[in-house]
């Protein structure tokens, strides 16, 4: 190396894939993390029609996140990423029928910020890279952060197993192990420099869009709650 050329730049060079991700999208993480709504559940003050309405808006958008997921299986970006024991949609199904009753479908509504979010994910249908945004925000949080969210709720609530399949993922077995194994699955993407560019733009983006769902959700469930 001559005494004038650069190393490489870290952010792209020598930092693996995942950790830029994760870097670039902290303070969106944050912001939901620590919303108001988000808040009241973890101290145990929302009350169970709050958790219920969040199951409700959870449903819509897994219905459309793992209907796209389906969509896109032979594509060699989006389906390194299918794992049929990730799909929520049918813990939620046993999660609103014990909450709601099993006519649950006549009581629920996507709310504003829920249909936004969810044609956001619907017009990732041309654009893989997009779709691993919205999977990798929602799914790593689920076995992340949503694991004490699991542990509160049964608490709050009396739930034990009903009411909070949604959260249970036996069949990943470790989630440490999952994790990291998600994590070498990001680095291992073969992207251009755009399209890693895209997805975390798109993933900063998911992230807002669930805030944006919090805050709807706040404002009918924790009035009064800063940032609710």
């Amino acid at each position: 190396m001559s005494a004038t050329a650069q190393a490489p730049t870290p952010q792209h060079a020598e930092v693996p894939f995942s950790e830029r991700l994760r870097a670039a999208t902290w303070g969106d993480h944050e912001a939901a993390e620590h919303h108001g709504f988000t808040q009241a559940l973890l101290e145990g003050a929302l009350p169970l029609d709050g958790y219920t309405a969040m199951v409700a808006q959870h449903y819509f958008a897994y219905v459309a996140l793992e209907n796209l997921g389906r969509a896109l299986i032979d594509d060699p970006v989006a389906g390194r990423f299918h794992r049929p024991e990730l799909l929520r949609v049918p813990a939620l199904v046993r999660d609103l029928e014990h909450l709601l009753g099993p006519g649950f479908r006549d009581r629920i509504s996507p709310s504003p910020a829920t249909r936004t979010y969810v044609a956001r994910i619907e017009q990732m249908a041309d654009h893989p890279e997009g779709f691993v945004a919205h999977h990798y925000t929602r799914y790593m949080g689920d076995v992340s952060g949503g694991q004490f969210i699991r542990q509160v709720a049964a608490r709050t609530y009396g739930l034990t197993h009903e009411g909070l399949s949604f959260y249970v993922f036996d069949e990943l077995g470790s989630l440490p192990r999952f994790r990291s194994d998600y994590r070498a699955r990001l680095d291992s993407l073969d992207l251009t420099q755009a399209a890693a560019d895209r997805l975390v733009r798109e993933t900063r983006l998911a992230y807002q869009l669930n805030t944006e769902v919090l805050a709807d959700l706040g404002r009918h469930h924790t009035p009064g709650v800063q940032g609710g």
